[in-house]
């Protein structure tokens, strides 16, 4: 990321996958048992990463519609109705105001957000309300957020949002047999859930603020990578600690080790805590210094959000017209 270079085509999340799915391996206990984190130093990483790189004017304005088709909008309230469901889905298939757009010479792009995010029993609402927008609906299941549920439950649950037209499902894991030390447990469990999915992608949610220690949440994504994930994604945004960078750190290192261990790619997915426009910027640089330019494509990154889109709208529209508006201004369902 740079001053001066407008970052990556809109191509959007439908563009064709560079990666072919991952069809995971046999758990290796050996590895797992070997890894180690240096905290301090992936602290001290982390630290750095929020000053290495400025970005400003038209480049910024760029990297942050980006951002936006690598969002998945999300809603996941006791209080969530069809009808929010539906405002919803409407914001992700035009998330910035047209005005706008067209005043920062991007009339002619069609930019939506990656996914819309909801839990199963708004799947159809959401299938339907996005029909030919090519946007796909990802279903939080197996009783997100705890993960509690009994483990047959949580296929149905599966079963149930992919019939109904989900295309990911967001599934958490078991965060006791993490603190167990139960990795086979984890395995099979994640393996379940990879078969049940069928052909919706399947992003495994580590709940990352519930395992202690960095080391664990290594060992996590390692387990879940072995056993199929298409995606290794924080939190639930429901713990106390979400989405941080020194766990972004441990995860997509994680992810360039398994890469070279095995030729796949792994999406990562940071959700809870990223609101700010600022705050993508940064996790972009992370990506692309610890990954690569692949994973600045919706197809291996995603955002778990919701008020981070009304942020970055309202910095668009600072772009334009030099002043901040109203948070109001921007709803998002």
């Amino acid at each position: 990321m740079g001053d001066t270079a407008a970052p990556i085509d809109m191509t959007g999340h439908k563009a064709a996958a560079s990666h072919e799915r991952n069809p995971g391996m046999p758990l290796d206990l050996s590895a797992i048992n070997a890894v180690q984190v240096n905290s301090s130093a992936s602290e001290r990483r982390a630290a750095a990463l929020p000053g290495r790189r400025a970005v400003k004017g038209d480049a910024q304005s760029a990297w942050l519609l980006k951002a936006v088709t690598c969002i998945d909008l999300t809603t996941l309230n006791g209080d969530d109705t069809e009808g929010r469901v539906r405002r919803l889905c409407a914001k992700a298939a035009q998330p910035v105001r047209r005005d706008l757009l067209e005043a920062l010479g991007m009339g002619d792009r069609r930019i939506t957000t990656g996914a819309v995010c909801v839990y199963h029993r708004f799947v159809a609402a959401a299938v339907d309300a996005l029909q030919g927008t090519g946007i796909p609906v990802a279903a939080v299941s197996t009783g997100f957020p705890a993960g509690l549920s009994p483990h047959a439950t949580k296929l149905a649950e599966i079963e149930a949002s992919v019939k109904d037209g989900a295309e990911e499902i967001d599934i958490v894991i078991t965060r006791e047999h993490v603190l167990t030390g139960n990795w086979q447990a984890l395995y099979d469990e994640m393996r379940d859930y990879r078969a049940a999915c069928g052909e919706a992608h399947v992003k495994a949610i580590l709940a990352t603020g519930d395992l202690k220690t960095l080391r664990n949440v290594a060992k996590a994504s390692y387990v879940c990578m072995m056993a199929g994930a298409d995606f290794i994604k924080t939190s639930t945004g429901k713990e106390g600690v979400n989405a941080t960078l020194p766990v972004s750190l441990t995860m997509v290192r994680a992810i360039r080790h398994y890469r070279e261990m095995t030729g796949i790619k792994i999406g990562y997915k940071p959700a809870g805590g990223v609101s700010k426009a600022k705050d993508v910027l940064t996790y972009f640089a992370l990506m692309k210094e610890e990954l690569g330019h692949d994973w600045l494509q919706p197809d291996l990154f995603r955002i778990g959000a919701s008020s981070l889109l009304g942020d970055i709208e309202r910095q668009l529209e600072h772009r334009v017209t030099g002043a901040y508006s109203a948070a109001h201004r921007h709803p998002i369902g």
